[in-house]
């Protein structure tokens, strides 16, 4: 009998199966530290410094962690309890407290950062020359530094206006970053320009034709912009921690950058909590993100 070729089919199916299996070990990887939180965070105290106290005893003076082989890792707790969650959303207030305070942050961000995105990009895409051509491009330069580069220059500005320790100094700063301007102006001149002559034949003036037909059709970028933000700022830390001294005002994401010096068990059902807004937003606006960023906001170039 002659040996059977290895052919193109055979070749496509094995291709197909090396990425589903790579596809696989990969989510499986990225959702690992996710059902560890959420099984841990019902787990009793006891149980969690039986599994993890050896991995945050063992530190040294240099405040670096050397995991031991004493930790165990479970998905399944001995017991299910609700006493961590009891203890961050009703016997202490100060985690409910920096969860309103990442809410106060974040959301007055995102609104009036897609506002100023939405006046800046539509100005880019409707009047282009070459001036506005510059800035545009300066914009690009400020949106590819990193933050860390313009954190000490915002420190300056906050502390020559008198507003240093207060909410406006990180709030201020982030309603006029680049980043939205820049991917809300490429979405917006795909727009064909017959829409806006049709617009302007009957009569439509500027905030119509912004009103009735750029945000309309730009709404799926829109959205999907406005959780990209959301979801940035809602995990900021440098921000608050040189910004803010005053550590009663500093979000949630500043206390799980300090993981290693609180209470690990709560640790584990604040992490949870955190993440509710950013997961249920993703859940309700996931048809929004991927027209967003599949369509360019529902134009097809």
């Amino acid at each position: 009998m002659k040996p059977k070729k290895f052919g193109v089919k055979q070749c496509r199916k094995a291709f197909d199966i090396f990425v589903f299996l790579f596809i696989l070990a990969a989510a499986v990887l990225f959702l690992f530290p996710t059902v560890l939180t959420i099984a841990n965070s019902f787990m009793t105290s006891s149980e969690i410094s039986a599994n993890y106290g050896s991995m945050f005893s063992n530190m040294t003076e240099e405040k670096k962690t050397f995991i031991s082989q004493n930790v165990n890792l479970k998905f399944i707790p001995d017991k299910v309890t609700f006493a961590q969650y009891k203890a961050v959303l009703i016997q202490n207030s100060d985690y409910l407290m920096k969860f309103w305070n990442s809410v106060i942050l974040t959301v007055p961000i995102t609104v009036f950062q897609m506002i100023v995105a939405i006046l800046t990009s539509y100005g880019f895409a409707r009047y282009p020359n070459k001036f506005k051509s510059i800035i545009f491009f300066a914009y690009i330069i400020l949106m590819i530094m990193p933050y860390q580069v313009t954190l000490v220059p915002n420190f300056l500005v906050a502390e020559k206006f008198n507003m240093l320790d207060t909410r406006r100094a990180i709030i201020l700063p982030a309603i006029f970053s680049p980043f939205s301007i820049f991917l809300l102006t490429k979405v917006m001149r795909r727009i064909p320009i017959s829409y806006v002559e049709a617009a302007k034949l009957d009569g439509a003036g500027e905030l119509k034709i912004l009103t009735k037909i750029y945000v309309p059709l730009c709404k799926g970028a829109i959205a999907s912009i406005a959780m990209l933000v959301f979801i940035d700022y809602w995990n900021m830390v440098e921000q608050p921690l040189v910004l803010m001294k005053d550590a009663a005002y500093h979000p949630l994401s500043v206390f799980l950058s300090q993981i290693n010096t609180g209470d690990i068990g709560l640790a584990f059902a604040v992490g949870v909590v955190y993440m509710i807004p950013t997961v249920l937003m993703f859940l309700y606006g996931e048809d929004y993100l991927i027209e967003g960023i599949t369509y360019s906001g529902g134009i097809k170039g």
